[in-house]
């Protein structure tokens, strides 16, 4: 049965291959766990139920991108995309998270609406390379700045706003012994280097005293205090468009970004074209909508699925063995607690060693794609400094993607090389101009 639906002869796989792979990337990911529910509860989301509605939502996508799109590619809640809903749609901008699951909830029905017409490849081939690259190491930027805050490495300063941290506080050597280990591991080529690395903290953090072991296994937390709990008409009251932009912008990124850097790896592309795509596509968009509606950030293809592939890893067996790991991880909730657990390093301040070197690994990698960018080409390069400058000054995704697509075309038009332009970056770009202009937001 196994055979005949995943075809694993056909690719040259076995199933030890698809087993062992799909365990592989579940390692690698499985960090996101931990993460979301931290994340998310600075919204005043439960803890529990994020965790649940994390390890649900990937899940079900992950199972569904198997056995629909037969590609070894996990989903889960992606990084950036937590950031941006947590610390600017709900912190900065004040929204209300169930208001920010509304306006998910329709970046997600959008997602699919153009899949099943064709137009998302077209929206994204319109938008420059060197601004979805600027975009993906401003993010990874801004993720790194908060790992160093919650390590306490990284304080506030009323001079200059930022400034070192007491290196020899508690929480900086307990995220210092994880950070080591996971950069140590990543030399290595190992597998599962962020989550040894939030391992060696927790351990350094229990010797310490400063949490407790409160055992390994239980039941669920319940999924009710965030389970239907969106509320996409209030955002669509709150006028929120901008920000269902970005969140639409940032999954289709992600979405083509990932599946095409897989599909590369795994030998999957076939004259240039990825086979069976719009199942892929919409197996990611079906993810982002299910997240909405559990309670959980975008649901996104996984970059990391590269280290199953790695493994052997050639059909949707290992998504399926993936899948079945995330729904294990739900009755390991003492264990995902423990490692979320804030600490106060002095009044009114909280850190999460823990969890810090996650972040700050996130953000390593994110920084990758600043050789993709073209930095001969000053209207390329520009905007794209811009883009990653503004996003990591200002803590904000949607003021760097601002910037990064007035600047485009400002320079393109004053160079002469408005053929480089396209009607989408010209509406866009007039959308931002009047947004900051005009209605002073």
């Amino acid at each position: 049965m196994l055979e005949n639906w995943f075809h694993l002869s056909e690719n040259n796989t076995t199933m030890r291959r698809e087993v062992v792979g799909g365990i592989v990337t579940f390692l690698t990911m499985s960090y996101i766990i931990f993460v979301q529910p931290v994340m998310l509860q600075t919204t005043g989301m439960d803890f529990g139920a994020v965790m649940t509605a994390t390890c649900l939502s990937s899940a079900l996508a992950t199972f569904i991108m198997g056995v629909w799109a037969n590609y070894p590619v996990a989903l889960a809640p992606g990084m950036g995309h937590n950031a941006f809903f947590a610390f600017i749609v709900c912190g900065r901008l004040g929204i209300s998270w169930q208001a920010a699951l509304g306006a998910l909830l329709i970046s997600g029905l959008l997602f699919l609406l153009l899949g099943a017409y064709g137009i998302r490849s077209k929206v994204m081939n319109a938008i420059p390379d060197s601004l979805k690259f600027g975009i993906a190491v401003g993010i990874g930027l801004m993720i790194a700045l908060t790992g160093f805050e919650w390590a306490g490495v990284v304080v506030d300063d009323p001079n200059t706003l930022v400034s070192i941290g007491v290196l020899t506080n508690p929480s900086v050597v307990i995220s210092g012994l994880g950070l080591m280990t996971a950069l140590i591991l990543t030399c290595w080529r190992a597998r599962g280097a962020i989550l040894a690395g939030m391992a060696v903290s927790a351990m350094a953090a229990l010797a310490m005293g400063l949490i407790s072991y409160k055992g390994a296994f239980s039941m669920p937390p319940s999924l009710a205090p965030t389970f239907l709990a969106l509320r996409p008409q209030d955002a669509l009251a709150l006028g929120v468009m901008q920000v269902i932009f970005v969140f639409f912008i940032l999954d289709l990124f992600d979405t083509i970004g990932t599946l095409v850097g897989v599909a590369e790896l795994g030998g999957f592309m076939r004259g240039g074209e990825l086979p069976r795509a719009r199942q892929a596509f919409m197996s990611d968009a079906i993810g982002t909508v299910s997240g909405a509606v559990l309670g959980t950030s975008t649901v996104t293809s996984y970059v990391e699925s590269c280290a199953g592939i790695g493994e052997g890893a050639r059909t949707g067996l290992a998504s399926v063995v993936t899948s079945v790991l995330f729904l294990l991880a739900l009755f390991f909730y003492p264990l995902v607690e423990m490692l979320g657990k804030a600490i106060e390093v002095q009044p009114g301040m909280q850190v999460y060693p823990i969890i810090a070197p996650a972040l700050i690994m996130v953000g390593f990698m994110m920084m990758r794609g600043v050789k993709f960018i073209p930095w001969d080409e000053p209207t390329d390069s520009i905007p794209a400094f811009l883009t990653i400058m503004l996003i990591a000054f200002s803590f904000s995704i949607t003021e760097g993607i601002a910037f990064g697509f007035m600047s485009y075309t400002l320079l393109k038009i004053f160079t002469g090389r408005w053929r480089d332009l396209n009607l989408f970056l010209l509406v866009i770009s007039v959308i931002f101009a009047f947004r900051y202009f005009y209605l002073s937001i």
